[in-house]
């Protein structure tokens, strides 16, 4: 079965219902579930949690029965680290580990695809990552 991950942008492109990415992430949206399971992690919620005042409504918008919660495995951790230590050398100004990271490798880590549209971070630290993007 193809699970994907929907990487937050995605998300709030179809929550805020965003003028330029609201159709191209809509449909994105729906083929993937037409071709398999959706999937977030504790990160993705906690993204797309700051534009909500109540729980109860976003577990409304990201309902567990079509976004199955997946959680970060440790390996995935590790090679986040392993990302940002790239992101340093290369001298990223970020001090700490991006959410990005994180996702990229969770994706990496567990054999998902990502649907995202801010590919260029993923598939430069995550060049194995199944991306569909614009």
């Amino acid at each position: 079965m193809i699970i994907t991950l929907v990487d937050s942008n995605v998300l709030l492109d179809v929550l805020t219902e965003d003028q330029k990415w609201f159709d191209w992430s809509s449909a994105a949206l729906a083929r993937c579930a037409d071709e398999g399971s959706l999937a977030i992690n504790p990160l993705i919620y906690a993204e797309v949690s700051a534009g909500f005042e109540a729980v109860e409504d976003l577990q409304a918008a990201l309902s567990p029965e079509v976004f199955h919660r997946v959680p970060l495995p440790w390996e995935a951790a590790f090679l986040a680290g392993k990302a940002f230590l790239r992101y340093r050398r290369s001298e990223g100004a970020k001090s700490s580990p991006l959410p990005d990271f994180y996702i990229g490798a969770h994706a990496a880590v567990s054999g998902l695809r990502l649907l995202t549209r801010d590919s260029a971070r993923y598939s430069t630290y995550f060049p194995a990552v199944e991306l569909l993007a614009p």
